[in-house]
Parts: structure tokens; C-alpha cells; sequence
């Protein structure tokens, strides 16, 4: 509360100073509000994916699209923030652990399916939003498009780039929880064709309300464009980022639910830290080689290294003369919590991550057999490659040894459930040198995409793409393949696979369009660089989805709205049969419906709206695996976003909306299930074309709900953010 105090002065200062001025600079400014009514800040715009149309009337298939907007409107700084006004979109962790963005999309989960600028950005990072402009997702299976991978879909975040126009935005926000953060954005024109754009960020300071969230980072994102507006374009341009992060592993599970303890009660230690630096570097050149026929070169280096030391609650338990004792996530108990202790493990490691991929695309706009066509061909080749040292605590809780002889579980210490108060990371526990797990990947694939325009009303899509994945995985504490291990000491995998893609449209007028469409994609056994006994064989798991739709233009073209009714099915999905060895029975089926509205309804109103229904359950499992018939992890039934802007009088700004997520399970298990919740989050601004002043409010109500949830240890529960504020100010040259 403390922290509230300033900010609240602060915003009486801020926002009564305008008042008289507002005035004197109505009748002054009125043509400049006119334009500002005019303007449709949140329309989605053009898609940036070079594989797709950029009309999204000729995409058969739902894309949403989160424009920079839409993220200042709502203070949305990082990328999870940002994908919250995505519906069917929810957060999670990683299996064995939380770093960097994971990410559920429609009932599966999008861990390899992050794109930047259309490459895929596989490192695990958090990723930040002060270099892009939009954000776009295109749901369900995607392989024609992306390659393996993208069964709930494709999460593309569209860099900002260099523009013929001199231009400075510089920003800093304060946050009543204690996160200070500056951006900066500078663009100039270096000649008639050629420009220059460099954007910045820093911040430092407590991520949410909760206890241990400190975060530090900085990054820096430079680029230039050649040939602007010319026959040949060439843009250079990177990302270069330090994050210095303090994980948050949540609240492991009892009686079927995350624990009720004080909501900002963590269980990780002061010097607890995950430290990333990651390095984009891209190119892409454009050449027309006539009016129709276009040529595209474009190449993209990522590189993430991770070193992180960190803890989490691992089994909640009680302590005697015999040391700690589990109670099972899935049993019940009666004891009081005050009893109860949690045992804390280390998930320490440093990883890195990195790939290298080209593509090159030759589109083509032509007439043949009496038809127009839109023809795509294209050839991608691509390498991957993944580094992870584990590293493990051996802790004692009681005087008892955690870790059992020979094991590398990585135990640290028990601390009492309702007061951990853990300090610093007690300095009696060695830290010993686990498994180094390796792998590399590469790819070659080619692929077409014909958009036949029937007659001015119809239009056919169809496209074909085959796949060379080839695979390598070691690990080096299992040298000879133990019988009774699930690690592998080392396995290889070459598959080829081809993706379909197919489609209908129908435009019978200019402001409505229909659409059916079919797809597949792929999730190759080794696609993440890792795996266990019995997955090195595995055919790849199959998905196929069915999807009908519309769009329709509405308010003289200024608010588009969409819906669809879809199915997405995984085949051949991995079912546990024994612990860490899967076999190829597992069936996961997801029906569903999603509804969006995005634009301006009239002069004083703005919204952004998705509403998404998923009856998921996994139809098909090994009996042994305890998943049949059960719902998949982190999919609630309902997910619906809003967000409003209302101008009541110039320069002025007012608004917000609910983000409402009914309930979902931690685990496939279905043995602790998360409530649902409703969050209102609220927006105020005063906007002038050089400067403006905002004031955003997170979860307005102070609603206790649950934000991410990973599904390993049980189950675990992120709580989210208490009520928070933060003010922002925006000055532009």
C-alpha cells in the first residue's frame, strides 16, 4: 500500500494539470480531433506472414490479430500480457519447469509454435513487447505453412520496422508494485529509399504483487531497410535482449485444489534467478522481378542462453524424526496447514538454445486455364540445435537426507507451508553436476500454394508441403541405455511428412466473406530436442482440423467481425504405458466455436472482443495412463475477452473490459482443478498528438485467480496479480 500512496498524488497532479488546459486547446485542436475520432486505432490491419494473404477476407482460416494499440491501451508490456486479449489462450510452465513463455493455444499447447518475423523463435525466454507492432494468431493446424509443429495453432509477433518518416517516441511508466521501465523508439530516413530505426527498453522492479518478482532487464533492437519503395528491398535487423528474471513456481496442490495459503506466498529463495540473453539477427530482401512476380530471400538467427538457479514447491508433506513425508497431490488430508511443510527442488541448468533458417518464396500473380491464380512456391532449410547441464541441490530437511543415494532429484530443504519465509538459498546444500542432455535438427522442406479466383465471387485454396526432419538427442548420464531408465543415452530420427491445406471462399459482397477450410501438421517425437524411452521410434502425432467461418465488414468497414465453428484432432498421440516410455495410443479431440469483433463501433467507441467455446477431452489413451476420457490440462471451456475505449470529450480516453476464463485442470490428469474467475482491468488517458498521459488499473476488483498453471509436481498454480495500477507517459517528436 505503500507503494500506492505516491502514485495516487502523483495521478491527482497529472491528470487535474490538463483540465483547465483542456479548455483552451478544444477550439485550437478541434481539426486534429476530428482526425484522432477517425481513426480505427485497434483494426487489425494487413497479416504480415508472406505465406498468407494480407487481406484476412482471403485467409481460410480465424487469425487475430493484437496491434500496438491495443497493447498501449491496456499497458500490456510483455508478450503474455499481450495474448490475453486472444480467447482460447492460456499461460503455463513448462514440463519440469517455468521459463520463459508457455503457451496453451485451443487445448494444445504452443511451446515450438512462437514465430518471429514468420521464423520460428524456439528458445524459451521472456518475451517482451517494445519492438513489436502486432501480434498475429492464426488458429489450428499450420504444417503447410510453418513445418512441424502448430496443432492449436501459430503465435507471430510482427517486428516494428524502418519507415521514410522522421519520427521519435520515447516512454516510462511506474507501476504502484514497484516496476519503473523507459522505451524509446527513433526513426529516421537516411535517404529517398533508405531508413534507419532503433528501439530500446529497460526496466527494473517487482513483475507482479506477489512475493519474489524481481525483475531486471534491457534490450536493444536496431534495423535498416534499403531500397524503400523500390524494385529490391533489404532490411537487416536484431534483437538483442538481457532478461534477469526471478522465477515463480507457484503453489503445489492439496485436496484436489492449489493450496490455500496467502496469496503471495512464494516458495523460492531471494537469489533465486533466471538470466537469458538472447541474440535475433534477420535479413530479408524483396526483389520484384516484374509487376506480378515477386522474389523473397529471408534469413533468421536465434541464439538463447539461459543460466538459471531456481526452486520450486515440489510435494507438500509433513516433517517427524524420520524426515519428510509426501502426501500425495491426489490423496486427501485433514491435517492443518500449519502443520504441513513443503519440500522445495532445484531446477538449476544452463541451456542453450539456438537455429539458423532461410527461406526463399517466389510468388506470382497470373492468369491460366481461364482462371487468376495467386501461386506461392517456396523452399525452406533450416538447423536447430539445444544444449541443457542440469544441475542438482542435495538438501536435508529435519537432519534426514532429501535425495535418495544415487539419485538426482535435486531436493533442497523443507520449509513450513503457510511461512516459508526462505531468505537467501541455504549455503550447507552442495550443488552437484547432473545430466547434460544435447540434441540438433535439421530441416529441409518445399512447398506450394495455389489461390484460384473461380469467377470475382469464389475462390479455391489448396497447398502441399513435404518435410525432412532429421533428429539427434543425447544425454550423459545414462552412457549405455539401462534397463529400467528412462533416459536415453542417445537416439536419432528421420521422418519426411507431407502437409496438406485446403480451402473454400466465398465473397458475395465486399463486406462479407465465408469460408471452409482443412488442414494437418505434425509433431515429429523428437521436435522439442528431447525424449525418453520408447519416444525415439514413434511415428509422428497427427492432427487434421475442420474449420467453417465468416467475416463480415460492419460500420462502413470500420469494425470487422468473424466466428467459426472448427475441430481439431491429434492422432497417435503419446500415451504414458510405464513411467517415462509412451506408445502412440493417445487420441485428443477438441470441438469448438469462436466469436470477435475488433474495430471502431462509432466516433466515441472502440472494442476488441473474442469469445472462445473448446469442448476438449482426450478420447483415446493407454489404460495406464490415467487421461482417458479426461480434459486436457489448462483448457477451460470458455474463455472471453474484452476491451473497450470510449472518448467522451477530446483528447480524452476511458475504458477496459473482463478477461473471464471459466474453470480448467493443472494436469491431463484431471486431480486438481483451478476455479474460473472474471478479471477487470481499466484504463484512463489524456491524448495529445505530441504526448500522452495514461493511467491503467489491473485487476480492478482485486480478484484472486490463478494466471498459469504447470502441469509437473502434480500440478502448480501461479496466482495472479493482486489490484495494481501503473501510470504511463508517452512523448513523441
Amino acid at each position: 500500500m505503500n507503494h500506492r500512496k505516491p502514485i495516487a498524488a502523483a495521478l491527482l497532479t497529472l491528470f487535474a494539470s490538463p483540465l483547465p488546459l483542456l479548455a483552451q486547446q478544444t477550439s485550437s485542436s478541434l481539426p486534429e480531433i476530428v482526425i484522432q475520432g477517425a481513426k480505427n486505432d485497434f483494426a487489425p490491419g494487413a497479416v504480415s506472414v508472406s505465406k498468407l494473404p494480407a487481406d484476412p477476407h482471403d485467409i481460410a482460416q480465424s487469425v487475430t490479430v493484437v496491434n500496438k494499440a491495443l497493447m498501449q491501451s491496456q499497458g500490456a508490456n510483455s508478450l503474455a500480457d499481450a495474448l490475453r486479449n486472444v480467447s482460447g489462450i492460456t499461460l503455463g510452465g513448462a514440463e519440469g519447469g517455468q521459463i520463459g513463455n508457455n503457451v496453451n493455444l485451443n487445448g494444445f499447447s504452443a511451446r515450438t509454435d512462437i514465430y518471429l518475423d514468420g521464423f520460428r523463435d524456439r528458445g524459451q525466454y521472456y518475451r517482451d513487447t517494445f519492438a513489436l507492432d502486432s501480434i498475429e494468431v492464426l488458429m489450428g493446424p499450420s504444417s503447410m505453412l510453418f513445418g512441424r509443429g502448430s496443432t492449436g495453432g501459430v503465435i507471430n509477433q510482427v517486428t516494428k520496422k524502418p519507415i521514410l518518416k522522421q519520427q521519435t517516441e520515447i516512454g516510462g511508466s511506474v507501476t504502484s508494485n514497484g516496476l519503473v521501465r523507459a522505451t524509446v523508439d527513433y526513426n529516421t530516413p537516411t535517404s529517398d529509399t533508405s531508413a534507419v530505426r532503433v528501439l530500446a527498453m529497460g526496466q527494473s522492479g517487482n513483475a507482479t504483487t506477489r512475493d519474489q518478482t524481481k525483475l531486471q532487464d534491457f534490450g536493444f533492437a536496431p534495423s535498416v531497410k534499403f531500397g524503400i519503395g523500390t524494385a529490391t528491398e533489404i532490411t537487416l535487423s536484431a534483437l538483442l535482449q538481457h532478461n534477469h528474471d526471478m522465477p515463480d513456481y507457484g503453489l503445489g496442490p492439496l485436496n484436489g485444489a492449489p493450496v490455500n495459503v496467502d496469496r503471495k506466498t512464494a516458495y523460492g529463495y531471494n537469489d533465486d534467478r533466471t538470466d537469458s540473453d538472447i541474440a535475433s539477427l534477420n535479413s530479408t530482401i524483396i526483389h520484384k522481378l516484374s509487376s506480378e512476380v515477386t522474389l523473397r530471400n529471408q534469413t533468421q538467427f536465434n541464439y538463447v542462453k539461459t543460466s538459471a538457479r531456481e526452486t520450486a514447491p515440489n510435494t507438500i508433506g509433513t516433517v517427524s524424526a524420520n524426515g519428510f513425508t509426501v502426501l500425495s497431490p491426489a490423496g486427501i488430508s485433514s491435517l492443518p496447514l500449519s502443520s504441513l511443510y513443503e519440500r522445495l527442488q532445484s531446477h538449476d541448468r544452463d541451456i542453450r538454445d539456438y537455429s539458423f533458417f532461410n527461406q526463399t518464396e517466389l510468388v506470382a500473380n497470373l492468369t491460366a486455364g481461364g482462371f487468376k491464380h495467386n501461386l506461392l512456391a517456396g523452399l525452406e532449410l533450416g538447423h536447430d540445435g539445444y544444449d541443457n547441464q542440469n544441475f542438482y541441490r542435495n538438501g536435508t530437511c529435519n537432519g534426514k537426507n532429501l535425495n535418495a543415494a544415487g539419485t538426482t532429484a535435486g531436493y533442497v530443504a523443507c520449509v513450513p507451508l503457510l511461512n516459508p519465509n526462505n531468505g537467501d538459498s541455504p549455503a550447507a546444500v552442495p550443488s552437484t553436476l547432473g545430466n547434460r542432455a544435447g540434441g540438433s535438427a535439421n530441416t529441409v522442406a518445399t512447398y506450394v500454394n495455389d489461390t484460384i479466383e473461380l469467377n470475382p465471387e469464389f475462390k479455391l485454396a489448396g497447398g502441399l508441403r513435404y518435410d525432412r526432419y532429421t533428429a539427434g538427442i543425447s544425454n550423459s548420464i545414462n552412457a549405455s541405455n539401462t534397463t529400467g531408465s528412462t533416459t536415453l543415452a542417445g537416439a536419432k530420427q528421420a521422418i519426411g511428412f507431407t502437409s496438406v491445406r485446403l480451402g473454400g471462399i466465398w465473397a458475395p459482397v465486399k463486406t462479407q466473406s465465408y469460408y471452409v477450410s482443412y488442414g494437418t501438421s505434425f509433431n515429429p517425437s523428437l521436435e522439442q530436442l528431447t525424449g525418453t524411452t520408447g519416444q525415439q521410434n514413434l511415428d509422428p502425432e497427427k492432427n487434421r482440423s475442420y474449420e467453417l467461418g465468416g467475416k463480415w465488414d460492419l460500420a462502413d468497414g470500420n469494425l470487422a467481425l468473424n466466428s467459426a465453428l472448427f475441430q481439431v484432432q491429434k492422432e497417435n498421440a503419446r500415451s504414458l504405458i510405464s513411467t517415462g516410455v509412451y506408445e502412440l495410443e493417445g487420441t485428443v479431440r477438441v470441438n469448438g466455436f469462436r466469436a470477435g469483433a475488433t474495430g471502431r463501433v462509432n466516433k466515441e467507441l472502440q472494442l476488441a472482443l473474442n469469445y472462445t467455446y473448446l469442448d476438449a477431452k482426450i478420447v483415446g489413451a493407454s489404460a495406464l495412463d490415467g487421461t482417458l476420457g479426461k480434459t486436457p490440462a489448462n483448457t477451460p471451456k470458455n474463455t472471453l475477452t474484452a476491451w473497450t475505449i470510449y472518448e467522451p470529450a477530446p483528447h480524452w480516453e476511458v475504458g477496459g473490459g473482463p478477461v473471464y476464463m471459466s474453470e480448467r485442470f493443472a494436469s491431463n490428469t484431471n486431480v486438481v482443478r483451478v476455479g474460473g474467475y472474471t478479471r477487470w482491468d481499466a484504463t484512463a488517458a489524456y491524448k495529445q498528438p505530441k504526448y500522452e498521459l495514461r493511467l491503467n488499473v489491473f485487476n480492478l476488483t482485486d480478484k484472486m485467480y490463478y494466471d498459469a498453471l504447470i502441469p509437473s509436481d502434480g500440478g502448480r498454480s501461479v496466482p495472479g496479480t493482486s489490484r495494481a495500477a501503473m501510470i504511463s507517459f508517452t512523448y513523441r517528436m
